[in-house]
């Protein structure tokens, strides 16, 4: 009788997964809390949260029985032409989190829609007041997500060559540091100048998969102050930041211009079901208002506001809020400062750093990108498998984003396992 495994080889294709990797694929039987355990009793501590979606741990019971309840009521609706209270319930506490300027929000299914949400909003917003306007600015080294908006201003590398020829063209600026601020400030003005542009997109202060490069509010600031004085739209793309990952409830809590859009998922059901959110300004929600039906925003999903998904998301929001997962997160920054010694040390490590619950380090190697032939990521993922440790560098980027209800204990496991495998290299 063939395995799990065996069944899993022949029948499904796994995302990001090359070929020859295809062996590295675990089958788990059950999660709870930080670690994950597979078929065969082996635990794992799930120091990336899962693709940082997993906030407070796997199989929270508080999450499981709400969704529970809300599966005797409503399990899923057409939402056009419908609303139900999830939904409502959700919009509200969401946007009230998110304080002014947003003003409503758009349901989507995941990262990468909430992002092409945003996209289709901005293109449309200037159409709607019969400007035509193409170009997006992005940074260099982006991520936004795998939809062909998305991949459009993301970087131009091993995740969207096959597809480049049918991108829309992107102009690209570096993340702001204090050495090149003012070199990019002259530069974005050139571009906005055009009038050509119609948005800037940015994750803000950490690009995650881009190599969880980090940056400072302040100089993001001066770039969006730009674009609001030319008055240009900006997009901010809070799919890996949101929800405390950064140290404040949203990254753009840190600044003092909020972008226009703001768009949300990944933590955004504590991990349990794909939803997606693109919340927008009140000056966006009125381009849409009007009796000329050609300036509906006509963009919609199947599932959109799924009630178990929503009722997930506000189990997760009711758990955020307990001022004992905010003092978790100062645990988890805490704990991660006091063991950046221990690691600045060992030779072949570089750009120690730390930002929320985020730490990051570069280990010294030839490839520096997140190549599929680069047999570092592989061997650190492999040896800190054995520890039972999940961690999944990014090339030769090895980082820490773990579930708020990981223990102490825990993550000196998670650091032991890292030290160690970098020594072995």
């Amino acid at each position: 009788m063939e395995s799990i495994y065996e069944k899993d080889q022949q029948l499904i294709l796994h995302p990001f997964t090359p070929y020859q990797q295809r062996k590295h694929v675990i089958p788990l039987s059950h999660g709870k809390g930080a670690k994950l355990y597979d078929i065969d009793g082996n635990e794992y501590i799930d120091a990336i949260a899962s693709w940082w979606v997993n906030l407070h741990g796997h199989c929270h019971p508080y999450i499981n029985e709400k969704i529970a309840g809300q599966l005797q009521q409503l399990e899923h609706v057409i939402f056009s032409g419908f609303t139900h209270e999830p939904a409502v319930n959700l919009a509200e506490r969401l946007l009230h989190h998110l304080g002014n300027p947003y003003e409503q929000l758009f349901y989507s299914d995941n990262g990468s829609t909430s992002v092409e949400v945003a996209i289709k909003m901005a293109v449309q917003f200037w159409k709607n007041q019969g400007e035509n306007r193409k170009t997006f600015i992005a940074f260099e080294n982006a991520y936004h997500g795998d939809t062909f908006g998305a991949m459009a201003v993301s970087e131009r590398d091993v995740f969207t060559q096959a597809f480049t020829e049918y991108l829309f063209e992107v102009e690209q600026i570096p993340i702001p540091t204090r050495e090149n601020i003012d070199e990019i400030e002259l530069h974005l003005i050139k571009l906005l100048e055009t009038g050509q542009v119609a948005a800037f997109i940015f994750e803000p202060l950490v690009q995650g998969a881009g190599g969880m490069r980090m940056y400072e509010a302040n100089l993001l600031n001066r770039l969006i102050t730009i674009c609001k004085s030319r008055n240009v739209l900006t997009i901010a793309d809070e799919v890996m930041t949101g929800f405390y990952h950064t140290g404040t409830m949203f990254a753009i809590d840190q600044l003092i211009e909020k972008p226009d859009f703001c768009c949300l998922s990944k933590g955004l059901t504590g991990g349990y079901l794909p939803l997606g959110v693109t919340a927008f300004s009140t000056k966006i929600a009125q381009a849409f208002r009007s009796e000329d039906t050609a300036k509906t925003f006509y963009h919609g999903h199947s599932f959109t506001a799924n009630p178990i998904s929503c009722t997930a998301a506000l189990a997760s929001l009711d758990l955020i809020e307990l001022q004992s997962t905010v003092t978790s997160i100062e645990r988890i920054h805490s704990k991660h400062l006091s063991v950046l010694p221990s690691i600045i040390e060992l030779e072949n490590v570089e750009n120690v750093r730390v930002k929320g619950v985020i730490m990051a380090l570069d280990v010294v190697s030839e490839h520096k990108d997140y190549f599929y032939n680069d047999p570092l990521k592989i061997r650190m993922y492999e040896a800190c498998m054995k520890k039972g440790v999940l961690i999944r560098p990014l090339g030769n980027v090895v980082y820490v984003l773990p579930p708020y209800c990981i223990t102490d204990d825990e993550l000196e496991k998670v650091y032991d396992a890292i030290i160690q495998s970098i020594k072995a290299l």
